[in-house]
């Protein structure tokens, strides 16, 4: 009994460790914009005072994140590397697909993994791929929160890929 929680503990705590690193490769890279927002920051960002209701429900939403990573790329070369490490990703971490959308040569796939409940989410990763001339985007997004609570966090922070993050809320509650 005590090597299967050993064992266990390991597995998680390995898994939990990959999560937090296999996208850090691309901060700081010339050709990749990055933006990495940490539990710190949206601690802070929740503690802000607050009068309307829209503003409101952006606060609920930061108190529940962790983390979030996107990097954005113009480069094919690393578009290609950003695809190939997000497409390992996605089998190692049990991501299940919560929507694929390509249209004119642009491709966004969105992943999941899912909390206690439909909606609620515990993990999002968003890869959009852009096409000829257009900006390719790796997004992680870390918590607890709920799918629809999304689209609050892309008008407010003005993500890259936000309208897909958008139209997959809408999609996940119907």
């Amino acid at each position: 009994m005590r090597k299967v929680i050993l064992s266990l503990v390991l597995v998680l705590s390995t898994s939990t460790f990959f999560a937090q690193s296999v996208f850090d490769k691309f901060d700081g890279q010339d050709d990749i914009a990055t933006v990495i927002v940490n539990k710190k920051m949206f601690s802070l960002l929740s503690k802000m005072e607050v009068k309307d209701k829209e503003t409101q429900q952006y606060v609920n939403l930061i108190k529940k994140l962790d983390n979030l990573k996107v990097f954005v790329t113009s480069s094919d070369k690393k578009a290609d590397e950003m695809k190939a490490v997000s497409e390992k990703y996605i089998k190692t971490a049990s991501l299940e697909e919560l929507m694929r959308v390509t249209e004119k040569g642009k491709s966004v796939k969105i992943f999941v993994k899912s909390g206690s409940t439909e909606s609620q989410i515990r993990e999002l990763m968003m890869f959009v791929e852009g096409g000829p001339k257009d900006e390719s985007v790796l997004m992680s997004l870390t918590g607890d929160f709920d799918l629809n609570e999304l689209s609050i966090l892309t008008d407010k922070m003005n993500l890259p890929g936000g309208a897909e993050l958008k139209k997959a809320s809408k999609a996940k509650s119907k």
